[in-house]
């Protein structure tokens, strides 16, 4: 979920092609569970193969990469490791929310409510152990790196971004902004008509382009300062204080200038708030990776798609052509580097 500070947040509309020969970190977890999410049945069931395992990751992850490589980008997955453990309790959280979403699904299910059987089914998505093997054991056929992040992919994502390893990170979360990313890139997994949640309404959902740097110029903080506001709005590993959304938090860190001051004049209390700072400002990453894009293995992935997992051959197969277009692009500007 993230914090939500959407409204004080300013972004730019882009093109998928306006990242073309960027490399793009991509938060795996966030990406992963938009697909499981979207990627279903008009009854909000999951695709299946013949053996019921649900391949919506798999379908979302190769089709969707697929169209980065044929815009020619450069994408690389990154995974979260182990969570803080201030985490734990929101973790522990959203498998309560998943269980009473899977019974209220079914319940819908039996009333013939589809559109309310879709929209818990949405809410009942888990992303277990053997999907994100699945995940990575795909990236290797398609010949895509990946990076396994200590802790928070967001934060690996961030670290990537400002040691200049990769252009942007790509997350619907804002925490990778609290992280430090420079640049972040929302609506990259999931661009194109989405229905609003509870409403008959279709809206075009298209990429947009956050840069950090002039967000905090424009809003008059630093990134501390941010993180300030991210706290008292409410994170991961915190609840928010009630009645304070980021317009309000915003106009509260400008006026005591940090969140330490602002409790001390609201009287209020943030329980471990400066070890939720420094999880913000000083997470857990490394720089054990490589960002090599290897040559696609046409026969495995078919092999792990469409024998494994009833993939249909010829969609792999348009999906393996967008493919081959990025080995070219990528072969071409290599071959440009000589002259």
């Amino acid at each position: 979920m993230g914090v939500n500070i959407s409204d004080i947040i300013k972004s730019h509309e882009i093109k998928l092609g306006d990242l073309k020969g960027k490399i793009v970190a991509i938060d795996a977890y966030n990406a992963l569970y938009q697909f499981l999410s979207i990627i279903r049945q008009p009854d909000g069931t999951p695709l299946r193969d013949s053996l019921g395992r649900v391949t919506s990751h798999l379908s979302g992850l190769l089709y969707r990469t697929a169209n980065f490589m044929a815009e020619g980008i450069k994408p690389v997955y990154v995974f979260d490791g182990r969570p803080p453990d201030l985490k734990l309790r929101t973790v522990d959280e959203r498998i309560k929310i998943r269980l009473k979403a899977k019974e209220e699904w079914q319940k819908a299910l039996e009333e013939g409510d589809l559109e309310r059987a879709r929209m818990k089914a949405q809410q009942a998505s888990h992303l277990s152990k053997d999907m994100v093997a699945e995940a990575k054991k795909l990236l290797d056929f398609m010949g895509v790196p990946y990076v396994q992040a200590p802790s928070e992919g967001e934060a690996q994502a961030a670290y990537m971004a400002r040691k200049g390893d990769c252009y942007a990170s790509a997350s619907q979360d804002f925490d990778s902004l609290l992280f430090g990313t420079p640049r972040l890139v929302r609506n990259m997994a999931i661009t194109g008509k989405r229905k609003l949640p509870r409403k008959r309404v279709y809206v075009d959902v298209k990429p947009e382009e956050i840069l950090l740097e002039e967000n905090l110029k424009s809003l008059g903080i630093s990134r501390e300062q941010l993180v300030d506001i991210g706290i008292l709005v409410g994170t991961d590993y915190n609840d928010g204080i009630k009645g304070i959304g980021p317009k309000t938090a915003l106009k509260l860190i400008k006026k005591y200038g940090t969140l330490k001051e602002v409790m001390k004049a609201k009287n209020i209390t943030i329980p471990e708030y400066e070890t939720i700072r420094d999880i913000f400002l000083n997470p857990p990453v490394t720089d054990d990776y490589e960002l090599n894009w290897r040559d696609l293995d046409e026969d495995g992935l078919l092999s792990f798609l469409c024998e494994e997992h009833d993939f249909s051959r010829d969609r792999v197969m348009t999906a393996i052509e967008k493919m081959r277009k990025f080995r070219k692009y990528r072969e071409q500007r290599s071959l440009d580097a000589w002259f």
